[in-house]
């Protein structure tokens, strides 16, 4: 097993476990992800048709839109949000998703920071981020 990894927390959040999703390209949350399943829906997407429910999602970025952060508080109420969430680069329009879904007082899975070129790694297999931001194979 490889050692956990520290990433930074961008939003605390209860950890997760699960499934990695590594993108390998940015999405926009706006039009390509489905708030009521989790699909990735984007058919110019590479990841077209995976879900993101459920799993790690580790992001190498993500497209702008203002209403990605409606779109995350959606997955999150609807219970088809990923478990954590390991960003490349923070989006805090993203992130506020989090933040206020937290403030309305439900429960969010914890986004951290990590350097991209660590993705790969965990491509394929069951991943695990802890409150404190380790990000580890499961």
């Amino acid at each position: 097993m490889k050692p956990a990894v520290q990433g930074e927390i961008l939003v605390p959040g209860a950890a997760g476990e699960g499934e990695a999703l590594v993108l390998t390209a940015p999405i926009s949350f706006w039009g390509g992800v489905d708030p009521k399943s989790g699909r990735i829906v984007d058919v110019r997407h590479p990841e077209y048709g995976e879900t993101i429910s459920g799993r790690v999602l580790f992001l190498p970025g993500t497209i702008g839109s203002s209403s990605a952060s409606a779109v995350l508080m959606e997955l999150v109420h609807s219970g088809h949000a990923p478990t954590a969430l390991v960003l490349h680069e923070p989006d805090p329009i993203l992130l506020l998703g989090l933040i206020v879904a937290r403030e309305v007082g439900w429960q969010t899975p914890i986004a951290v920071r990590l350097d991209s070129a660590r993705f790969a790694g965990f491509a394929g297999s069951q991943a695990a981020v802890s409150q404190d931001g380790f990000v580890n194979m499961a």
